[in-house]
């Protein structure tokens, strides 16, 4: 109503207004003037043309249109896994500009040290990251490794699951093939420039330089610069950088990406820091930012045992995985396919396996069907075999973890264990715990400070869902003189330190941040935990103790004079005689101290 009544009050003013016909005296405009009726307020002018269009008719809504099944198949399309974790890069590690910087340092530092440690070098890196801008940076850690053949440059740095360990059971720090070329994707999507490789083989051999971005749609690399360096290093020093990159062998890349640096223990300087911790055997140069300079000298003039290859043991194989072995296995019947394509599985062993799955001897593997590999794979779990070889795994080593945690933390008690190696899923693996306590350098009234390794690596994020973490917390740290609250980190000035060595550690996601909680690993580590408790409460006791004993000698030292003055006013006794009974209570309370 109050819509239509303000329409009718427009229509009614613009036909009363009076023509412009004749022209009438000032006295009579003066009284028509008086009379007018008052202006509407400009609010009541403005409202009333949006109440207008508001009264319109709106239009229909557009129908909507369903697809046919023709339609929807003519959308599929293959997605390449460049492709995937281009737009997924969180799982990667490269969910924020600080972690981005972390990440991509990482994943260049564990190439040039697993590299080193295959080819028998000890390592030596240099790494340098320099501010283009506050959100851009650009990394450069180069290694003395063994380097890298022309032919395999593009395809390692420029395409994602290309690598030479996920086909193997071997400790090392890569598994997947994604880590560095990764980070030269993110590098391409962020700044828009390419991944730059500097490679040498040999002193006596050419060295090679490209400049590699990822075509991420098809997973393959697109080479932009290739170049050959020359064999004869230049002879003076104006060109920091091709000095640099003439090395005698080795390899250096070199990134620009979008990232943020920030100090502490969770970002770049954290992670060198706890990597020369965990590899005593390589020497770090590290260049902040801040043009700060770390020099991180070798502890270790040995590199560690070089871990063993191991073929897959029976017990950690899926039905899926047996099957698609026995097709592609070359043992021509299926005893030998047993006994060659496994570990830990004898002649003797793998005939009696056959029979009890009511199969052939002679048979051949690629003729078996799904219901005989199934009943080979009954067979298999309801065989007693032996565990896989533990000699193949490469541990720090107690001294090693001792020696790291005195590099880095000043502390009055150390104490470190290596356990025996245990199984899950049919992988070996070892767990190794280290701590430092007191010193008067580590907060008493904090949460422990925790740090995880996994195959030497430090792990920086998701340390709440990590195993080892859980582990810390299950573990009842008052047994051993510390406090811990329910449910949470022991409370004292202590630095905790768990390492866990696999051929294949079981990570929660591919950015490798946390270790999945299995069984038999969560209890090795509760294990390693008490062990290193156990020597840490001998030793608070023992302080304890001291301490007690401390105080009840204070006391005689403080009360046995004023004996010997009241038994001299007694007695009547001279100087020589007081001091000769104070002497004697002195011997005999200390005795009676020290027997109880």
């Amino acid at each position: 109503m109050a819509k239509q009544h303000q329409l009718e009050l427009i229509a009614r003013d613009k036909t009363e207004r009076p023509a412009k016909k004749k022209t009438a005296p000032k006295a009579a405009l003066k009284v028509a003037s008086k009379a007018k009726p008052k202006a509407k307020p400009r609010a009541a002018r403005k409202a009333a043309p949006v109440a207008a269009l508001k009264a319109l008719p709106k239009p229909s809504p557009k129908p909507i249109v369903a697809l046919t099944a023709t339609d929807m198949a003519a959308r599929q399309r293959e997605i390449s896994v460049s492709e995937f974790f281009t737009k997924n890069r969180h799982l990667l590690g490269f969910d924020s500009p600080a972690k981005a910087l972390l990440t991509t340092v990482k994943e260049a530092v564990d190439n040039s040290l697993d590299a080193c440690e295959e080819a028998g070098i000890l390592p030596d890196l240099t790494i340098v990251i320099s501010e283009i801008t506050e959100t851009r940076y650009r990394v450069v850690v180069q290694d003395n490794g063994p380097g890298i053949v022309k032919a395999q440059i593009p395809r390692i740095f420029g395409q994602l699951l290309y690598g030479s360990k996920f086909h193997t059971l071997r400790q090392a720090r890569g598994q997947q093939g994604i880590g560095i070329s990764a980070a030269g994707m993110y590098g391409q999507l962020t700044t828009g420039k390419p991944i730059r490789i500097a490679s040498r083989t040999g002193s006596s051999k050419p060295g090679h330089e490209f400049e590699i971005q990822i075509d991420t749609k098809r997973n393959q690399p697109v080479v932009v610069s290739d170049r050959e360096l020359a064999v004869k290093a230049p002879p003076s020093g104006d060109d920091k950088r091709a000095v640099e990159r003439h090395m005698e062998h080795g390899t250096r890349v070199e990134l620009e990406i979008e990232a943020t640096y920030k100090k502490g223990r969770h970002s770049v300087d954290g992670f060198i820091e706890q990597t020369a911790m965990a590899n005593p055997h390589a020497g770090i140069t590290y260049v902040a930012p801040d043009g700060e300079r770390h020099e991180y000298t070798r502890v270790a003039q040995e590199l560690p045992k070089a871990p063993l290859e191991i073929k897959p043991h029976p017990h950690g194989v899926e039905l899926g995985i047996l099957l698609k072995m026995l097709h592609e296995t070359k043992s021509r019947n299926i005893t030998a396919f047993l006994h060659h394509d496994f570990s830990r599985v004898s002649g003797p062993v793998a005939e009696e396996i056959v029979k009890a799955a009511g199969l052939p001897l002679t048979m051949s593997p690629g003729k078996a069907a799904r219901e005989q590999a199934e009943a080979l794979y009954k067979a298999i779990q309801a065989t007693k075999l032996m565990a896989p070889q533990s000699n193949v795994l490469s541990p720090i080593g107690e001294e090693l973890l001792i020696e790291g945690l005195k590099k880095q933390v000043t502390a009055d008690f150390y104490s470190a264990t290596s356990r025996s190696p245990a199984v899950y899923r049919g992988n070996p693996f070892l767990v190794e715990a280290a701590l430092a306590y007191g010193g008067g350098h580590l907060p008493a009234d904090e949460l422990a400070t925790m740090i995880r390794f996994a195959n030497r690596v430090p792990l920086l994020y998701q340390q709440s869902a990590c195993a080892i973490t859980k582990s810390v917390v299950q573990t009842t740290w008052k047994t051993y003189g510390i406090q811990q609250s329910r449910g949470a980190m022991p409370t004292a000035p202590m630095v905790l330190m768990v390492h866990i060595a696999s051929v294949w550690v079981p990570f929660t996601s591919e950015s490798k941040e946390a270790v999945a909680s299995y069984p038999e690993i969560m209890k090795e580590i509760r294990l390693a935990l008490q062990d290193v408790g156990r020597k840490l409460g001998l030793y608070i006791r023992r302080g304890l103790r001291e301490a007690d004993a401390e105080k009840k000698r204070s006391y005689i030292e403080k009360y046995i004079p004023h004996i010997g003055i009241a038994l001299q006013e007694i007695l009547g006794i001279d100087d020589k005689r007081k001091e000769k009974v104070c002497a004697t209570l002195k011997d005999t309370l200390e005795r009676s101290r020290k027997n109880e």
